[in-house]
């Protein structure tokens, strides 16, 4: 059986803000550690039947990057819940909202 093991490294500053990201995979094409200004991660936990989230973001990306990553991350789900349920609905109406959110942080950035 083939095994994958993806690592974070986290780094902090004196103020515990984060001054760093770095994660490496197993299976990525490049070897060693990548630089990322933020990750989200959820967790189901079946037991309790909920979900368990790690976010954290560098303190160098800004809230407009911030907003993209969280609209891009929405329409990732989108697409994986379509793929994993065949539910177009639900994805469709994820993605519908991407659209407005989009619109919403172009329009906060003028």
């Amino acid at each position: 059986m083939k095994t994958s093991e993806i690592k974070f490294n986290i780094e902090l500053n004196d103020q515990k803000f984060i001054d760093s990201i770095k994660w490496e995979s197993t299976d990525k094409p490049t070897d060693g550690p990548d630089h990322t200004d933020a990750i989200a991660i959820s967790i189901w936990d079946p037991i309790q039947k909920n979900t368990l989230r790690i976010d954290l973001w560098s303190k160098d990306m800004t809230a407009f990057e911030m907003k993209r990553f969280t609209v891009d991350s929405i329409g990732g789900l989108a697409e994986s819940l379509r793929s994993a349920t065949g539910d177009n609905k639900m994805a469709d109406m994820m993605q519908e909202l991407c659209q407005k959110l989009v619109k919403h942080v172009e329009s906060s950035e003028k």
